[in-house]
């Protein structure tokens, strides 16, 4: 039997390469970890985390205004981008601390560093090369950006955490996750936001209902939407500002383009190619449900190998790939009724089917919809509105989806996720108490369904 330097090597560092690596060496295997940028992973260090303490950060503009109905003086002040950007690097910076020790406490070897293949066996880190009988790939997604003229002179959601200075004005550029929670993020934080979409309308995939419903809660919130908005180039001006040039001929001067089109799978350099791992036309990684590529001691997960890149599956994916080197046995992995929240201005969230998606499918649905005024902005005077959603399989009465734009929408659709996955019906819901005045009550005393 060949002796190797390690049972197994992690590529990548993140939600998934962490929780296989730490798993793996707790049942016993000698473990490394080379991780060349973000210790923690997208997700840690300019994804979920910082992203969501923007959202905080924006969301404290309308809180300052809505006091002044609750008898509180205005105290809201100037909006201090510097304070913001040296406490959230302070925060992911405590968190990379976290995560290194995690992986040290656990045995595991950390290597600093872009590592590369070299062979079914053989991994090289830093011009060093480390023997292992198994390759996990958990590099995870890196943003896209099209090649326009004046591409060099646009960020992304790697770079915007850590910007010199706030933009007056502002283009997003995309109709994803990314997309609509920046633009809801800049327009709290005071900018002059624009966002621009090449289609009709964003967040494909959605409930219908769900992505129009945003879309009119967005406008009121100051962000201009751009919609079957093409951009063709972007020019430096003199004054430094950016001047956006769409198909149509249209014009726009900003300060700062953002460019949310989507991630690739970060697999530059990895090597793969040299050994015919296979990949699939947009470049992730093909895997069988073992996780394993066609190139037998190479595995892969989490980002890498497609959808849905959401950091709860990576850490999923990881437990069962452990388990399975255990094992041998498979490790099936209910990849249905997912949930998942977007931190746009009101949140969504959201479990299982959209409406089109259990018509397309050919399932005779009953509807139930609830749009109202949230308790909060009857005394504030806001003009938002939350929107709550039942897709019902009337043959068999199962819910079979969940949705809901407004406050706290992840932290409800998380219950609802457990529901779905138990089975319950609509009967269930409607026999169970709801807790009152709040705004999740309205799941269980929706009783009409909609013509």
């Amino acid at each position: 039997m060949a002796e190797y330097d390690f049972d197994l090597f992690v590529i990548g560092a993140g939600s998934g390469g962490v929780r296989a690596a730490r798993m793996a060496a707790a049942a016993g295997m000698r473990v490394a970890v080379a991780e060349d940028r973000y210790m923690g992973g997208t997700c840690v260090n300019v994804g979920c985390v910082p992203k969501k303490l923007f959202v905080y950060a924006s969301s404290y503009s309308e809180t300052f205004e809505d006091a002044v109905a609750y008898g509180w003086q205005n105290r809201g002040g100037e909006f201090q981008w510097q304070t913001l950007r040296e406490n959230n690097a302070s925060e992911i910076a405590r968190l990379n601390g976290i995560y290194r020790n995690l992986l040290a406490n656990s045995g595991v070897t950390v290597i600093d560093g872009r590592a590369s293949i070299e062979d079914p066996h053989r991994v090289s880190v830093n011009g060093q090369s480390h023997t292992c009988e198994r390759i996990l790939v958990a590099t995870g997604g890196w943003p896209n950006v099209p090649d326009i003229p004046g591409r060099e002179l646009v960020i992304t959601s790697n770079e915007v955490f850590g910007m010199d200075q706030f933009p007056r004005r502002v283009l997003v550029v995309g109709g994803g996750y990314i997309a609509v929670e920046f633009a809801g993020i800049f327009a709290g934080l005071g900018a002059e936001t624009h966002l621009s979409y090449r289609r009709d309308l964003f967040l494909r995939g959605f409930d219908r209902d769900i992505r129009t419903f945003v879309r009119d809660e967005m406008g009121k919130k100051g962000a201009q939407l751009h919609f079957n908005h093409r951009i063709e180039a972007i020019e430096k001006q003199g004054d430094g500002s950016l001047l956006v040039r769409a198909e149509d001929g249209s014009t726009l001067a900003v300060d700062t383009v953002l460019y949310a089109t989507g991630r690739v799978p970060n697999t530059r350099g990895l090597g793969l190619d040299k050994l015919g791992v296979v990949l699939h036309r947009d470049g992730t990684i093909s895997v069988d449900d073992n996780f394993r590529t066609n190139v037998h001691s190479i595995y892969a997960l989490g980002d890498v190998t497609g959808e849905p890149q959401l950091t709860p599956v990576a850490l999923a994916e990881a437990m069962a790939l452990v388990k399975h080197l255990q094992t041998g046995q498979l490790t099936e992995i209910d990849y249905n009724n997912i949930p998942t929240a977007v931190f746009c201005q009101p949140n969504i969230g959201t479990v299982g089917l959209s409406e089109e998606e259990a018509r397309d499918s050919g399932i005779p649905v009953e509807i139930y919809k609830s749009e109202f005024r949230p308790m909060r902005h009857t005394v504030s005077g806001r003009d938002e509105r939350t929107l709550m959603k039942l897709v019902v399989d009337a043959s068999s009465d199962k819910v079979i989806g969940v949705h809901m734009v407004g406050a706290d929408a992840g932290e409800i659709i998380q219950g609802m996720a457990v529901a779905l996955k138990a089975g319950a019906t609509k009967k269930v819901f409607d026999q169970t108490i709801g807790i009152h005045p709040t705004a999740a009550e309205e799941f269980v005393t929706m009783r009409t369904p909609v013509a």
